[in-house]
């Protein structure tokens, strides 16, 4: 006789959710592919679900991101009627020890394949900027020696090398360059004496690295790892009162939701990102703007994403100089957002020549981002038939792409294999696909 009792909490969640059995579990399915652990659950196995049966660990946190998405808040293993996770991170009191667990965890080679399976969340919880400003918790100084403004330059430098890597090879061999420098050097830097001043640059310093090791995570598919990131690069901006990092990584977390698929949520942060710098120069304003736009086309507000669009396009007219991008966000950038907001709309021949136009204007140092848009313009390019012409960019394409380790652009070549296929017979396609295979991991074209 079965006396397992039914999930009473579970149950009443999928009835709020208002989905059918075979909805929530395709729902769960296809978060387990988006983590990259994919699952074939039915309307049966969410019935047991529901019956009492406790689904393994590894699937609980799909099922409580899947009832989030759908509801709209966070959804806990206790609301959900799952016993807790012994995998779940703990609390730390300290941000720089959280920040040592986050970075030794993703250090570690028999760690990194946990660490990245992390999923994305909707309903992720981002501090507002009145909520941290200033606030950092009394550190207990270790053995490190007081630093001063030496330290802190020498992680803004090591940063700014990192960030080179990333953007000439990809993130898949510098982000744990980034983790082991964030762990040995810079938490101690955090815990070291100092005056308030350089205490507060060095917080401001650290949240920038932190910053850019979640874009290297998102860069490799990494994304509930990468919002981890973002968070303690928010916490440590704030405690800086870096207010220009603190919108940078909220902008960063819009741009990770809007290509995932979530236009609200990006729109949402985007916002957030624009609220919190009223006093924005005019390269941080188009910087802002033009991601706002891609996130308003992403929902279908057409009137909004032309308004911010033109918003920065003015922003960018009136910067002081051309020559140096903001944190890459440059005339190729702003083109790219028009081509993004074009196609979201459906103007796919008006999101190719804005491709075509950022491909031009890119400098010559973002090798990755010129394999990602360069395939996705051959993409756009084949959707109204181009062939030859789309062949002929996925060759520009395949030259810098053997140079790259990026989980985006081996995603990009994988559809470029995918698409291809049906057109083998044509010659200019043929000898595009051959090359391919020649230049490109068996993985990508198996």
């Amino acid at each position: 006789m079965d006396t397992r009792k039914p999930n009473t909490q579970l149950d009443r969640l999928h009835k709020e959710a208002g989905w059918t059995q075979g909805q929530f579990a395709r729902e769960v399915n296809r978060l387990g592919t988006e983590r990259g652990t994919p699952t074939t659950f039915g309307e049966s196995t969410v019935h047991y679900w529901r019956k009492g049966v406790t689904p393994k660990e590894e699937v609980r946190p799909l099922i409580m991101e899947a009832l989030s998405r759908r509801l709209g808040r966070p959804i806990t293993h206790t609301e959900a009627g799952f016993p807790p996770s012994g995998s779940e991170p703990a609390i730390h009191a300290s941000l720089t020890e959280g920040i040592i667990d986050l970075g030794s965890q993703d250090m570690s080679p028999s760690r990194r394949a946990i660490v990245n399976a992390g999923l994305f969340s909707v309903a992720l919880t981002v501090p507002n900027w009145p909520d941290i400003i200033g606030r950092m918790e009394r550190i207990q100084k270790d053995s490190t020696p007081r630093i001063g403004m030496s330290e802190v330059h020498m992680v803004v430098s090591m940063t700014e090398r990192i960030s080179e890597l990333d953007d000439q090879f990809g993130g898949r061999h510098a982000r744990p360059m980034a983790a082991a420098f964030l762990v040995n050097t810079v938490a101690p830097y955090l815990r070291a004496d100092g005056s308030g001043s350089v205490r507060k640059a060095m917080m401001s310093a650290a949240s920038d690295l932190c910053y850019l090791t979640g874009y290297m995570a998102v860069d490799e598919g990494a994304h509930g790892l990468a919002q981890q990131y973002y968070l303690k690069a928010l916490q440590l901006a704030g405690a800086s009162e870096d207010h220009s990092t603190y919108c940078t990584t909220l902008r960063g977390m819009s741009v990770q939701a809007v290509d995932l698929g979530h236009g609200r949520t990006a729109m949402r942060l985007a916002d957030a990102a624009s609220a919190a710098s009223p006093q924005a120069g005019p390269r941080m304003r188009a910087f802002l703007a033009g991601q706002q736009a891609h996130a308003a086309a992403q929902i279908g507000d057409r009137g909004n994403s032309f308004k911010y669009l033109r918003e920065a396009e003015i922003a960018m007219e009136r910067a002081e100089s051309r020559s140096k991008p903001f944190g890459s966000y440059d005339p190729s950038s702003l083109n790219y957002h028009v081509s993004q907001v074009r196609y979201e709309l459906g103007d796919i021949a008006g999101s190719i020549s804005a491709m075509q136009e950022s491909d031009q204007l890119r400098y010559s140092t973002y090798r990755r981002a010129r394999v990602r848009h360069r395939a996705t313009l051959a993409e756009r390019q084949l959707e109204i038939g181009h062939l030859e012409v789309a062949c002929k960019t996925w060759n520009l394409a395949l030259d810098d792409y053997p140079l790259v380790q990026s989980g985006r652009a081996d995603q990009k070549i994988m559809s470029m294999f995918r698409v291809i296929r049906p057109h083998l017979n044509n010659q200019t396609a043929r000898a595009l696909y051959e090359r391919a295979r020649t230049v490109t991991p068996a993985a990508l074209h198996s």
